[in-house]
């Protein structure tokens, strides 16, 4: 099977299932989800859009598919200013090399976390100072970092 076509393994439905209970509780309803077009990554999105209000804007986006930190970053520089607050699903290592490039502040321990690993269904929250346009690396605090092992429902069936 191509990778782009592969879904997701019962492991990552069930952190898809803590990730959505995760969400839910957070109280973060983003303006926009830029999702790649991976099979993986669309069951990941439908798995936790529960956890967000109905009709939240959807871009799937060939070009997130295996995506440098790079073109992440220009992607988001690309989102109007009105949007707020976005949720990005897509894949490693760009993800990981996005928001470990973007984060140049926050706790301590989640710095450090976030430095070492940054697995599949990983959830970094970063803020932002600036507008979209003007987004550059080390500009992010690191406000939430999560792993599915982190989330005490991870393993329930």
């Amino acid at each position: 099977m191509a990778d782009h076509e592969r879904p997701l393994a019962p492991r990552g439905r069930r952190a898809v299932a803590a990730l959505r209970r995760h969400l839910a509780g957070a109280g973060f309803a983003p303006d926009q989800v830029l999702c790649s077009t991976a099979r993986r990554a669309v069951e990941t999105w439908e798995g936790v859009a529960p956890a967000f209000p109905p009709g939240t804007p959807v871009e799937l986006a060939e070009e997130l598919y295996g995506a440098t930190a790079g073109t992440l970053l220009r992607r988001l520089r690309q989102l109007p200013e009105a949007v707020g607050g976005v949720l990005l699903v897509g894949h490693n290592p760009g993800l990981s090399d996005l928001a470990t490039g973007l984060a140049g502040s926050g706790a301590a321990d989640l710095l450090r976390r976030l430095e070492a690993k940054f697995p599949t269904g990983a959830l970094a929250t970063l803020v932002l100072p600036d507008p979209w346009a003007s987004v550059r690396w080390g500009s992010a605090e690191l406000a939430g970092y999560v792993v599915p092992r982190d989330l005490s429902h991870a393993r329930a069936p």
